[in-house]
């Protein structure tokens, strides 16, 4: 299955003649629970425009063409195996036109106010969905971005923000995804990922005491290199993200076909790892993701 242009300019012609009909489609298509049948979940993550990322591997716009990234998308979400995406407003009212989303899990990006670049980039606010609207529009849950750098005043009003909308996600029994990631400053003063296992532990650690319950608390992480040392953390479900595609993508394969060992450990949300790979197509890498997740032949 793949995105026909014809489809895409008739979606173009909607945003103008029917907007109505993009919160419709995402508002009643069908759903599903979040853990479905065997509680291991492939979502496709598709929030990173909001943020500003365009880039993968060596192309620095390779996801600013929204007809190409909806392509990827719809072709990576017929494949089986695929529960869902996790993507900002934009995006999944598009998919759902497009019917991509029937019977699929659907969770709505929060902050992107952390524009990748930014001085402010670790003050990162709500300017996608609300809890409110991940309730009203019919999704299954929202995801927050947690970067933490113990230096940056801007990572204290993010810690509560992100307990805030746990707390309220959690009184509507609505999925709070949270993506605790440890941050440091270059020597040119930017936000870096720390790759220090140790701080990963201590933010996951952080991440899952937030709000007023956890009980629809799940994690989305890097894949570590010591997974049970790190997932042992915390009870919470966890997924792992995928990062920028390259030549390493063997490497990212195997830390998450290793990691996927661990009962906590529940699937996989990657974005650009799966859709905008240099060597292999959306659908040979989504379908070997799902074959880890899964353990299918």
């Amino acid at each position: 299955m793949k995105l026909e242009q014809k489809h895409y300019l008739e979606l173009i012609e909607a945003r103008i003649n029917n907007p109505k009909s993009f919160q419709l489609a995402l508002k009643k298509r069908s759903r599903r629970s979040v853990a479905g049948k065997d509680g291991r979940l492939l979502l496709l993550a598709a929030d990173h425009t909001a943020r500003g990322i365009i880039a993968a591997g060596n192309n620095p716009t390779a996801i600013a063409d929204r007809f190409i990234l909806l392509d990827k998308l719809v072709r990576g979400l017929a494949l089986p195996g695929v529960d869902g995406v996790m993507a900002s407003a934009d995006i999944l009212e598009e998919l759902a036109w497009l019917g991509a989303l029937e019977g699929k899990v659907a969770i709505g990006t929060m902050n992107r106010g952390g524009i990748i670049g930014a001085s402010w980039e670790l003050d990162d606010r709500l300017t996608a969905y609300d809890a409110e609207h991940i309730r009203s529009m019919g999704l299954d849950g929202g995801k927050t971005l947690l970067r933490i750098d113990e230096t940056d005043p801007g990572t204290a009003r993010t810690i509560e923000m992100v307990a805030a909308v746990t707390t309220q996600l959690a009184d509507f029994e609505l999925v709070s995804m949270i993506e605790p990631l440890p941050y440091i400053k270059n020597e040119n003063g930017r936000a870096v990922l720390d790759p220090s296992e140790e701080k990963l532990i201590k933010v996951v650690s952080i991440a899952s005491g937030l709000g007023s319950s956890s009980a629809f608390t799940w994690l989305k992480i890097p894949a570590p290199t010591n997974p049970e040392k790190v997932a042992a953390a915390t009870s919470c479900p966890i997924l792992l993200l995928g990062g920028d595609p390259g030549s390493n993508w063997e490497d990212v394969f195997a830390k998450w076909d290793n990691a996927l060992k661990v009962p906590n450990i529940r699937g996989l949300v990657p974005g650009r790892a799966l859709l905008f790979g240099d060597e292999l197509d959306v659908e040979a890498a989504v379908a070997r993701a799902a074959q880890m997740v899964r353990k299918i032949s």
